[in-house]
């Protein structure tokens, strides 16, 4: 399912009716008196239809429901409960049911039910799943929120969320007045948000002794969440149904091999059921799923197509859960190939699963706070996510694993826990949001897992350099109203700034495609030189986020001047554009503007394709991304870095790598260290806007080059004159610019 296309059904579309008063004949009151006789849903008043007792069926068949009595006993005694089960087990669907039933006992005097969920697709599929359980309407009873989409009201009783925004709730609301109970699901995945959250709730749960929290997690992670929230009650399920394990030790380069084979082998062995596989990263994903669907058309067709389905845990999030359309394809193609990476077993719904193939290792994203840069180090999974993996088979007596690496790899090589985010991520926008509430001392935060004290000074560092910090180490005002959007803190500035260079309008444009998933398709081997052509057409000379805006403009014209929805798609398709990606583009441009309009920054009219607007724009962008710039050393695409010694090419896909013209400096948007060092989204700026922007305070911190050496020379060029106003606009605009800052506060 993609995120871009889910939409807030009407709820007036689907109300029920008692089907017994349908067959009565006119005045017959045996079938007046049957319909009466119906339950009633205590949710919204109406008769349970007969899907309710079907669902109903279903889910007193799951795990956990053995072990409802004693969760409702503890969730009365105790204001914490932690619930341990395996994957699959029912915990994410009928924990919040039962919290909902509970307050609603208590004529939601404290509020309603608020679950979070680590993955946006997961959010969504377990609102309209649950809706479906409890016989309501999604958006009405039921809803979620997840970034740039709401599907509820005030009346909503169960919200689903995704973690940061109900972290992002708590910059209004910082108690969370509005529920009565508070679940955290998916507590193992050990993301950002969930280990703030629970920090923060803490000091919430202390101040509203009313408020009941549930924490769901994996059994590997119950003894450090008890340790951590102390003693409280425990209630655990367990599925135990036996797996067949196969070790299949190999190289790196040969387990690649080693899938594909398993693949085509349990496909010709005639067993019956879907296939999962566990790839190390997105690039895997994306070149298995070209060969398998390559070979699998010249299998035998009386064995059945393979459906390949590629699952993206992150940026391009598709859930699956088969429906009645694919159960049918299923019944003509036989067979379902999964593919998906590190954390994906959240997204797979399936109970048709019957062999797993995991890599045993998977590509993850290091940051390091000394160069500002993520590396994709490539290492072992842990325990916990192996065993994970294994469970999507707990509801198969036949299901078979295949693990290609060895049984003394698993013991020696795996860490016992997945490593918490906080702990290898940028932390920020994290440190922004904890200023944004008001938390003093970061040192003094009850994390479950403290972040690296380098990393948190790196954070409020870069925050200094933002001016998002005064000179006590509190939010400045541009601090504030930074906090105001669901962005990097660098893109907020960005926005910021272009308010006062009039380009408001085109830097929203540009804040929405570099968030909204990748917007060029994935090319099919042989199509590259069209792809390429159908993209040349909006090349902008001044750099790939201009080329960002012209992309955005031709999508929205297209679609003002299309009848359907269909001839949007197939002018995506005909300049291999991801539809989806603009559609979703499109929606964080709106909210992004409806943020700016709330706050009331001011907007100038839009003037995109003049000089002056393309010299504003990258004023703009320089005062967020300053810290991200590089210059070409030796006139080869060789880009070294202005804060550090890592030298980085153009991304092939950048405007001047497809033109081969190479500006010497350029600003980028994103930089990750690995095989190849790519920069992603560039536009060219000068040496001299660049010393005009950054500040001073940052550019003597940068360390010795010959880049700051040509720097030094344009600021000496620069009249005296010039400077002098330019400090005296800093200081009209924000006085403690202008005098020394700590570097860390």
């Amino acid at each position: 399912m993609e995120e871009a296309e889910l939409e807030c059904p009407d709820s007036a579309s689907e109300k029920r009716y008692c089907p017994e008063s349908l067959d009565s004949s006119d005045g017959d009151e045996e079938g007046i008196l049957a319909c009466e006789d119906l339950e009633l849903n205590p949710f919204d008043g109406l008769p349970y239809s007969s899907r309710y007792y079907k669902l109903l069926k279903e889910r007193e068949d799951l795990p956990i429901w053995k072990e409802k009595y004693s969760f409702m006993e503890n969730l009365l005694q105790n204001q914490i409960v932690i619930v341990s089960g395996d994957a699959k087990c029912g915990k994410s669907s009928q924990v919040p049911q039962w919290c909902a039933e509970y307050c609603l006992s208590i004529h939601y005097q404290h509020g309603g039910v608020v679950c979070t969920q680590v993955h946006k697709p997961t959010a969504v599929q377990l609102a309209l799943r649950v809706a479906d359980e409890m016989d309501v309407n999604i958006g009405h009873e039921v809803g979620y929120v997840i970034p740039f989409e709401n599907c509820c009201t005030s009346e909503t009783i169960l919200r689903y969320c995704t973690d940061d925004m109900l972290q992002r709730e708590m910059m209004s609301s910082p108690f969370l007045g509005t529920y009565g109970v508070i679940i955290l699901d998916d507590v193992h995945e050990r993301s950002i948000a969930t280990d703030v959250l629970l920090g923060l709730l803490k000091d919430v749960l202390l101040a509203r002794p009313e408020l009941k929290l549930i924490i769901n997690s994996s059994p590997h992670l119950v003894s450090k969440l008890s340790s951590y929230y102390g003693n409280v009650p425990l209630v655990e399920v367990r599925k135990q149904h036996p797996v067949e394990v196969v070790h299949l030790s190999s190289t790196q380069k040969e387990s690649f091999e080693s899938i594909l084979r398993l693949i085509f082998e349990i496909h010709q062995s005639g067993e019956k059921g879907d296939i999962v596989v566990f790839l190390a990263c997105e690039q895997d994903i994306e070149k298995a799923y070209e060969i398998v669907c390559q070979e699998g058309s010249n299998l035998n067709p009386d064995l059945g197509e393979l459906v390949v389905i590629p699952l993206y845990p992150k940026e391009k999030c598709a859930l699956f859960k088969p429906n009645d359309e694919t159960e049918k394809r299923c019944q003509v193609y036989q067979r379902r190939v999964l593919l998906t990476a590190s954390s994906g077993e959240s997204l797979i719904w399936s109970n048709t699963v019957k062999f797993v193939i995991d890599v045993g290792v998977e590509r993850r994203k290091v940051y390091n706070p000394r160069i500002r840069a993520d590396s994709l180090v490539t290492q072992p999974i842990s325990r916990s996510q192996a065993d994970m993996r294994k469970q999507l088979l707990g509801s198969s007596s036949s299901g078979k694993l295949f693990c290609l690496y060895s049984e003394e790899f698993a013991s020696k090589d795996m860490r016992p826990l997945k490593p918490a985010e906080m702990q290898e991520a940028n932390l920020t926008s994290m440190v922004l949001f904890l200023k944004r509430i008001d938390i003093a001392g970061l040192g003094h935060c009850d994390f479950m897992n403290r972040p690296a004290p380098e990393s948190l000074m790196q954070a409020l560092e870069d925050l200094d350099y933002l001016a998002a910090l005064d000179n006590d180490g509190n939010l400045s005002e541009f601090g504030i109203i930074m906090s105001e959007f669901p962005l990097d803190p660098q893109l907020s500035k960005s926005i910021l700034a272009s308010c006062e260079f009039d380009c408001v309008e085109e830097m929203l444009t540009i804040a929405a495609m570099v968030t909204a998933p990748n917007c060029f398709s994935n090319v099919p081997h042989g199509a590259e030189e069209a792809a390429l052509t159908g993209w040349k057409t909006f090349l902008h000379p001044e750099g790939d986020h201009f080329t960002l805006i012209n992309i955005y403009k031709a999508y929205q014209d297209i679609a003002l001047n299309s009848t359907s929805e269909h001839c949007v798609e197939k002018w995506c398709h005909d300049y291999f554009l991801n539809c989806c990606a603009l559609r979703m583009a499109d929606v964080i441009r709106a909210e992004l503007l409806e943020i700016v309009k709330r706050i009331e920054l001011p907007c100038a009219e839009p003037a995109f394709g003049s000089k002056e607007n393309a010299l504003n724009i990258k004023k703009a962008l320089l005062s967020g991304y300053f810290m991200q710039t590089a210059r070409d050393v030796d006139g080869s695409g060789n880009y070294l870095m202005l804060t550090h010694k890592q030298v980085a090419q153009l991304h092939p896909l950048s405007g001047y790598s497809v033109t081969k013209k190479l500006p010497e400096w350029v600003l980028f948007h994103k930089f990750s260290i690995a095989e190849n060092n790519y920069i992603r989204i560039t536009s060219e700026i000068s040496p001299e806007l660049f010393m005009q922007l950054a500040p001073p305070y940052y550019f003597s911190n940068l360390p010795p080059s010959e880049s700051k050496d040509i720097l030094h020379q344009v600021m000496d060029h620069l009249s005296p004159l010039s400077t002098m106003k330019k400090d005296q606009k800093m200081c009209e605009k924000c006085p403690e610019t202008t005098e020394p800052r700590c570097t860390v506060q």
